[in-house]
């Protein structure tokens, strides 16, 4: 770890807590070379506190609020009662998420055979480029080679790099469904009908799926799962848009519903 990286104030940290006094506490920052820093005990919890001890205690797992940063005494004031439970919660996953990234850092030293020195300027780089490790590891599971293509990582580490992320990282998807109804009085109605959702189903983009199912005459379901929810109302919209088209040019009609709630009646 660098030894002169320094959280700035209002920063939240992860702290382990090495020494509880009458007076406060002492707690080392865990993302920064084990620097320590001191919780008053007014700072402990909100309102009088006659025990520290009543609130935290050795080797706890904490986070806190930097409050002041003196370098040149190497002394960090450190606030305790400033964090919500909200706040807390997404700092303890951050952490636990640059946990995996140097884990997964140190699989792809490995796998191109990558000293010390030159990972460490890599992450560097992966920590100037993404704001963290692991947020450069997702961004590899989800786009591959292509954001590292530009910022001076060797070709081999940056394939490591997508490698490791996709079998590691299980991307968050969404599943929505809209609704398409559709109708044909033709004597090869059904044929029609048919077709039209074959085509509907022939929407194809990267990492989406498109699953089409009957409901009840004349109602069909279209699912759609993607990485997000702009690209799955882009392809639902797209698929039931492409049934209706075909439908309707043979003789048929169609009609889009987005929600449940619109087939109630």
């Amino acid at each position: 770890m660098d030894t002169n990286n320094w959280p700035e104030i209002g920063d939240f940290v992860v702290c382990t807590v090495k020494d509880v006094t009458d007076f406060g506490a002492y707690a080392m920052l865990e993302e920064f070379g084990g620097k320590e820093g001191f919780i008053h005990i007014s700072e402990i919890k909100a309102g009088w506190v006659k025990y520290v001890r009543d609130h935290v205690r050795e080797g706890q797992k904490i986070v806190c609020k930097v409050l002041t940063v003196d370098t040149s005494r190497r002394h960090i004031d450190l606030s305790l009662k400033d964090v919500n439970d909200h706040q807390k919660r997404a700092k303890i996953q951050d952490w636990k998420n640059e946990q995996k990234a140097t884990k997964w850092l140190q699989f792809v030293a490995e796998d191109t055979n990558t000293d010390d020195n030159t990972m460490q300027k890599i992450r560097h780089k992966l920590l100037e480029q993404f704001g963290s490790a692991f947020l450069a590891f997702e961004e590899a599971a989800i786009n591959d080679i292509k954001p590292f293509k530009d910022i001076g990582i060797n070709k081999n580490v940056a394939n490591s790099i997508v490698k490791i992320a996709k079998e590691n990282i299980k991307l968050p998807f969404v599943d929505i469904a809209g609704y398409v109804d559709l109708t044909c009085y033709l004597p090869n109605g059904i044929d029609v009908i048919k077709k039209s959702l074959n085509e509907a189903n022939k929407v194809k983009q990267d990492d989406v799926e498109v699953d089409i199912s009957y409901i009840g005459a004349p109602r069909y379901r279209i699912k759609v799962i993607a990485p997000d929810y702009k690209t799955a109302e882009t392809v639902l919209k797209k698929s039931a848009t492409i049934a209706i088209k075909t439908i309707e040019n043979m003789g048929g009609k169609g009609v889009f519903h987005r929600h449940i709630e619109s087939l109630k009646a």
